[in-house]
């Protein structure tokens, strides 16, 4: 029996595919340049470490912990589930999540795909024995310690608010402010003027937001709404009209007496007079008492309905019908932006439901439609579901062509009684 002696070859320990995620929590300069130093940080870190294969590094400026407001966040947790990372790396828990619950949700989802998260400051690897136990604690302070911060922070605004001194206001149509000090910009003035005066008049807030959008001034509905009811326009503040519901989300609600509001009299120059800004308030509750509600019908979808983009303003396509009530009715698919603020806000085009149906089946039919974009006039193009294109072009039918037989039949009985009345 021979017996040799071999050296067995050390198997090489696997490289880790490594990657970073980095936050803060404002776009001010300088968190911005903190951002900054932080990519580049673990950027050549992870590059320079033997065992680690260069992943990427995951930044965002947020102004919350939570998961929905980051997207360079999910775009991690998508690349992890993909299979793409091994190893992440972060500064601290509160960079990773404020929310307890969230950092063990994430952690929890990360171990079971083998991905190990590290927090530097923590020394705390989540694949170790003892790493949930720990985040587990350790997260707890770091929530608190953010609600800690938040609560200082909304003392310090409210000791503003109490000395009269507005909070985050920067601009509003016809005025800028500076320091919370308030400047007239005379041609936006005028518009909110205009507003007003519109609405005094009789006119609704749709056909104000035509009229505007025709002058080259864009506004929704809010936006309308928002401008006849700010008492700011007369030169007065109300303070602590909205608040922060909590400190993970900071979802604003409004201030319907849960906390107390200051009223500033005189604070800076008005654009509206006192007695025209009570006459629209005694205008809107008039409105509004006289307004009987339609009982909602339950939502009708249509073949086309959320298939049709408009290709100029981006807006989805609505069915109408045109010339309601008269003989010349027909069904037409039409852009929101232009059917609810004019052809000076988008230069579309309506397009008869007939000639949609036509095109269509020429397309292949329904079921292999993706989506329709009109790209401009007598044109449209069909993404198919398998991601082909097909454009086409289209034109109004002539009058003959869409008449039906009964209104063939009464153009013809018209004809004869001229022609009897001229004999």
């Amino acid at each position: 029996m021979k017996i040799k002696e071999f050296t067995p070859i050390p198997q090489q320990a696997e490289r880790k595919k490594t990657a970073a995620y980095a936050r803060v929590s404002c776009s001010k300069e300088e968190m911005l340049h903190s951002l900054a130093a932080q990519v580049s940080h673990y950027s050549g870190y992870i590059q320079h470490h033997p065992g680690w294969d260069y992943a990427g590094v995951y930044a965002d400026s947020a102004l919350t912990g939570t998961k929905d407001s980051r997207p360079e966040f999910q775009r991690l947790l998508a690349d992890c589930r993909a299979g793409l990372i091994d190893v992440v790396l972060t500064k601290s828990i509160s960079r990773f999540a404020r929310n307890t619950v969230t950092l063990l949700e994430t952690v929890r989802e990360l171990k079971s795909l083998g991905v190990d998260v590290f927090f530097e400051e923590q020394n705390i690897h989540s694949l170790s024995c003892e790493g949930e136990l720990l985040l587990t604690i350790l997260a707890g302070y770091a929530q608190e310690e953010s609600k800690s911060v938040s609560d200082n922070c909304k003392w310090r605004i409210r000791r503003n608010f109490e000395e009269g001194k507005p909070y985050g206001m920067k601009t509003m149509l016809g005025y800028r402010i500076e320091n919370g000090e308030f400047t007239i910009m005379e041609d936006e003035a005028e518009a909110v003027r205009q507003i007003y005066a519109l609405y005094l008049s009789g006119k609704g807030v749709l056909a104000i937001m035509k009229t505007t959008a025709a002058q080259g001034l864009k506004l929704s509905q809010s936006g309308v709404e928002y401008i006849l009811r700010n008492t700011t326009y007369t030169g007065d503040l109300l303070l602590q009209k909205t608040f922060s519901s909590d400190h993970i989300t900071k979802r604003k609600v409004f201030n319907n007496g849960e906390l107390p509001q200051f009223h500033v009299e005189g604070n800076h120059e008005p654009i509206i007079s006192k007695a025209t800004f009570e006459a629209v308030q005694v205008e809107i509750a008039r409105r509004a008492a006289n307004y009987r509600p339609k009982a909602k019908a339950p939502p009708t979808f249509y073949p086309f309905t959320g298939l049709i983009k408009c290709g100029i303003c981006g807006a989805a396509y609505r069915r109408k019908h045109a010339n309601a009530g008269s003989k010349y009715e027909k069904i037409v698919w039409i852009c929101e932006t232009y059917n609810t603020l004019g052809k000076s806000s988008c230069a579309s085009q309506q397009i008869p439901e007939d000639i949609l149906l036509e095109k269509v089946n020429e397309a292949g039919g329904m079921e292999n439609i993706a989506e329709i974009i009109v790209p401009d006039k007598f044109r449209l193009t069909f993404i198919l579901k398998d991601g082909t294109r097909h454009e086409t072009e289209w034109r109004h039918r002539s009058r003959s062509e869409s008449w039906t037989e009964e209104m063939k039949q009464q153009a013809a009985e018209r004809t004869k009684k001229g022609g009897g009345r001229n004999g």
